[in-house]
Formats: structure tokens, C-alpha cells, sequence
């Protein structure tokens, strides 16, 4: 009776490092209201809103005019730290305008903690950023400098009162942008007193407050101490945060002032003064400061960025839903060396995968139609690769890194010339269909697979044979089929494996008779080519040319 082939076990190990966020979108804020909510901000806001809309338009024209006096004739406009009674004067009545302006929306603010002096902390960074309701940190903070975008400062009226507090300007139009507003925020930090006290929100973007993403660096390459200020808005109903998927600037500027109050706490926490180690690595300084904060807080910290929110956009324009775009952008980059614009091509093509499904996933049927290839084994095993938490779903966080760790690396030109030879039985340097279909229905194990399809949609010149020129161009193209074409390698070399096994148990029963009663002579046969070869001294092991990650 033959032997049944002992089951192949093939480990997956998972880096916990790759697992899914703990929270998976941060940048989304259903806020719906209920009926009562909306019955009771329609009554209040009859009476609060005329009035709360014209006593804060007054005290935004007062702003103005103090800060149009404090500017007046002032040279070198932003390259220049205002001094004297210029700087006295927007301490003192830009500070008290703005808190005054908070308590007529019907702010409640509660501080805890002490806020730090100019030598004690050049900079405060402030998280989670969640809304533009968080400028009250300004008013508590005595009016520092702020980075603000260089269209802010041409704003009519607005601009007059943001320029006063000489803030840091970024252009998006300068591709020196990033590394200038660095050099200013450095040198403003080590200006030791010239400059005023600079306020910076390191997350980069709006968040729900449910967990704090990557700081970005440019609080923290100064070397200098840093004092954390925490945001908390401890309401029953919600109408402050502002993020990329919820209320608008306007709906939520309406909301707020139609409640009787608003509550806000904000916390100082101690100096972060950095250690030689943090001086020497910003990385490492804004991940302490970030621990500290998330720690305070009680919520957790996760690996997204502004360019999540980018990639969600791109996705929402692509018909998927804006949460298939997030991937950790700043954990995946890092750890995989990809480039934004890298990803946002992936992104393209998972679309495409996944248009005919629901909710942005990838299941087994899709792979396969992607492919052209029927629902086999080997295509299984593959699709288990790409799907890490074993859901039977592919998202895009799982393609990205599938691509990146188990096929480009296997898409190599010395795998892409083997896979041409394996293909070019007669060795006449072009693979017809019937060659074509020969391999692909051995991989799969389907001897009546048509593959006309697939076969058509790589001979590009449409000449009934491939050139490694077509061929090349495809694998490129497609790196899916480079891992598959590992995995039946792997597959065949442990076929190899076995028979080997199997022939030095035969030789030896050969001087055991008792034992080889219990031996089995029959052995599937294994085929033979020119990339698996019999002799396969240099190949003996399982290995798979498959990355561990």
C-alpha cells in the first residue's frame, strides 16, 4: 500500500512589530447628534449665537488694531524678535483678548500644573492636536510663536494678528520648506531669551484623542528642554474635535458656541530636559516625550502620520473606504525603506484588486481573479502569506508589507531568468502557450487549467511566444506571481527532499531486512527540470527564497 506524503509545514512568523494599531483610524469623528442634542443646540443657539458671533467679532477687530500698533513700523518683519513695549503689548492684550474670547463661547478652563519660563523650556509641545480650539494653549502660555503656514499670514485681518506672534512660516511652495522651518525653530530655541517661547503641536495633524501618533522631529533637534501640555475636552457631547472624517470648520464653529459650556482642562506637565542620549537623537528624545504624554493621558500610542492621512484621501478619490489607506506610514517607511509615492502606487493596484469587493478587502476569489489563476493550494498558501491576522482578507496595511517582504525581494532579475528557463523547455529563448501552460497547470496541479488568458495578457507584441523582454516586463509588473513561483519551487524541492529521504531508507533496509517490511517502496515520482534538477547537492534544504519577516 503507498505511502500518504507527510503534510508540508510551512512557518509564518510574525514580527510583533508589524501587528495592526491598536487603533485603527485616529483621523475619523462620527459625531453624530441625537435628537435631543439637536432640539437643545437649536434652542440655546436662538438666544447665545447672535450674541457670542457679534461680541467675538469685536474682540477679533480690537486684536486687530493692537496688533496692527504693535507691528506698526516695525523692521525686518519675522526676521526680527519684537522687543520692548511692542512685545509687552501682545503678551498682555492679545493674551487677555483670547481668553476673554474663549469665556464669551462658554469655555470652562481648567489648568493644572505650572507653565514653564522662557529659560526653562524655549519650547511647549502640545498633544493630542484634535482642534483648532486648541489655540487656548496661546493664551495660557503668554502668546508664544507658533508654525503656521506662510498663506496664514496674507489672511485679511486674521493674518495682522497671527503675524504679530512673529510665527514660523512654512511654504508649501519652497521644496526647502521642511528643513528651513527646522533651522528657524533651532535657532530661535538656542537664541537664549531674543525670541519668545514657541508653541508646537508635534503631531503635525488633527486627531480623535483616542491615541497619539508619530511626533515629528522638528520640536526636538534643538537639544533643548521641552515642556509636554496636555489637551483634554471632557464633554458629554462632542462639537470641538476636528478631523479629516467629521464635522467642518463651520458646522463645528456653530455647534460649540450654541452649547451653554465647553469644557477644556489643560495640564503642564514637568520639563523634559533631554539626555546626551536624546541630544544626540532627536528620534529617540521625541519618543520619551511622546511616552510621557500617552502615559499621562492613558491612551496609547501608534505609528500614523500626516501622510496616512494623504493616502486616505487617495483612497476615498479611488472609491475604497478612507480607512484602506492608512498604514502606519512612519512604521512601514522605516522598517521597509518605502517612499510615499512608492505606496500610493500600491494603492492603485489594491484598488483595482478590491474593487469588486465590499468594505476595501481583498478575499480569496479576488487574488485569484487579480492573477487570473483558480482557488488551488499553492494559491492558498500565498494568500495566507499576504494575510497576517488570518482573517481570510487582505488589506492594504498586509499588501503593502506582503509586497514588500515577500515578493519584490523575490522578483530579482536571477529569479526572473530561472523562471524564463523553467518555462523554455526546448531553450529556443521564447516560451509558447503550450510550454506556458505546461509549468503553470504542473505549479497549480490542474492538468485542464486554461491559461490562453493570462498567456495573452503577457505576449504584448501578440506573436503566440514570449520574450524574456514581455516576460521581464509582466514579472515587474506583477510581482504577486514572483512569490508563487517560489512557492512551487519550494513545493518541488521538498517533493525533492522526501524522495532523497525516502531513497537512503530504502538502501539501508537493504542491510535490515526486519526493518524494511515497514518501509514503503512505492514513492511518488518527482519531476525533473532544469531549475530543480536530480542532482541538487547545493539545494537540499527547504529554504524558500521567501524573506522571514
Amino acid at each position: 500500500m503507498a505511502a500518504e506524503m507527510a503534510p508540508r509545514v510551512l512557518p509564518l512568523p510574525r514580527q510583533q512589530s508589524f501587528g495592526p494599531p491598536t487603533v485603527p483610524n485616529p483621523f475619523v469623528h462620527p459625531g453624530r447628534l441625537g435628537a435631543g442634542d439637536k432640539l437643545r443646540s437649536v434652542l440655546l443657539g436662538i438666544i447665545l449665537l447672535p450674541l457670542r458671533a457679534t461680541c467675538i467679532t469685536f474682540i477679533l477687530l480690537l486684536a486687530w488694531l493692537f496688533a496692527s500698533i504693535a507691528m506698526f513700523c516695525q523692521r525686518g518683519r519675522g526676521s526680527v524678535p519684537l522687543k520692548g513695549w511692542r512685545r509687552r503689548m501682545i503678551r498682555t492684550t492679545l493674551s487677555g483678548l483670547t481668553r476673554t474670547a474663549f469665556f464669551i463661547m462658554g469655555f470652562q478652563v481648567k489648568v493644572k500644573g505650572k507653565v514653564a519660563s522662557l529659560p526653562e523650556a524655549p519650547i511647549f509641545v502640545a498633544a493630542p492636536h484634535s482642534s483648532f480650539f486648541d489655540a487656548i494653549v496661546c493664551a495660557l502660555t503668554g502668546m508664544p510663536s507658533i508654525v503656521s503656514r506662510a498663506e496664514n499670514l496674507s489672511t485679511p485681518v486674521f493674518g495682522t494678528i497671527l503675524s504679530s506672534l512673529q510665527p514660523v512660516a512654512v511654504s508649501r511652495q519652497d521644496p526647502d520648506s521642511r528643513k528651513n522651518t527646522v533651522a528657524e525653530i533651532t535657532k530661535r530655541a538656542l537664541s537664549r531669551g531674543q525670541w519668545p517661547q514657541i508653541l508646537i503641536f508635534p503631531e503635525g495633524t488633527c486627531t480623535n484623542r483616542s491615541c497619539l501618533i508619530t511626533f515629528k522631529q522638528g520640536a526636538f533637534v534643538s537639544r533643548v528642554p521641552v515642556q509636554p501640555v496636555l489637551l483634554r475636552y471632557p464633554n458629554k457631547l462632542d462639537t470641538v474635535t476636528w478631523t479629516w472624517q467629521g464635522y467642518s470648520f463651520k458646522v463645528l464653529c456653530l455647534l460649540t458656541m450654541c452649547q451653554l459650556f465647553t469644557r477644556v482642562e489643560v495640564e503642564f506637565l514637568p520639563v523634559h530636559v533631554p539626555t546626551e542620549e536624546e541630544k544626540n537623537d532627536p528620534i529617540l528624545f521625541a519618543y520619551r516625550v511622546r511616552q510621557t504624554m500617552a502615559t499621562a493621558l492613558n491612551v496609547p500610542v501608534t505609528d500614523h502620520t500626516f501622510e496616512d492621512c494623504r493616502l486616505m484621501i487617495s483612497a476615498g478619490q479611488l472609491t475604497l473606504p478612507m480607512e484602506a489607506g492608512l498604514v502606519e506610514f512612519t512604521k512601514i517607511s522605516k522598517k521597509l525603506n518605502l517612499k510615499w509615492k512608492h505606496v500610493r502606487e500600491q494603492l492603485d493596484t489594491f484598488a483595482a484588486i478590491a474593487s469588486a469587493s465590499k468594505g476595501g478587502r481583498i478575499g480569496i476569489e479576488e487574488f485569484a481573479d487579480y492573477l487570473k489563476l483558480p482557488v488551488t493550494d499553492v494559491l492558498k498558501e500565498l494568500f495566507l502569506l499576504f494575510d497576517r491576522n488570518g482573517d481570510g482578507t487582505i488589506d492594504f496595511r498586509e499588501y503593502v508589507i506582503g509586497l514588500s517582504i515577500l515578493c519584490n525581494p523575490a522578483n530579482t532579475e536571477e529569479t526572473i531568468q530561472m523562471a524564463f528557463k523553467l518555462f523554455d523547455m526546448d531553450d529556443d529563448g521564447t516560451i509558447t502557450e503550450k510550454e506556458f501552460a505546461s509549468i503553470i497547470q504542473s505549479a497549480l496541479g490542474l492538468p485542464e487549467l486554461d491559461v490562453s488568458v493570462l498567456f495573452k495578457e503577457i505576449d504584448a507584441d501578440e506573436t503566440g511566444k514570449l520574450s524574456y523582454d514581455e516576460f521581464k516586463s509582466f514579472a515587474l509588473k506583477h510581482p504577486e506571481y514572483a512569490s508563487l513561483f517560489t512557492t512551487y519551487l519550494d513545493l518541488q524541492r521538498h517533493q525533492v527532499d522526501l524522495s532523497d529521504e525516502q531513497d537512503s531508507e530504502s538502501l539501508e533496509s537493504k542491510h535490515n531486512p526486519v526493518r524494511s517490511t515497514t518501509l514503503v517502496s512505492e514513492i511518488t515520482p518527482t519531476a525533473r527540470n532544469k531549475v530543480c534538477p536530480e542532482s541538487n547537492e547545493e539545494d537540499s534544504s527547504s529554504t524558500s527564497d521567501k524573506k522571514d519577516d
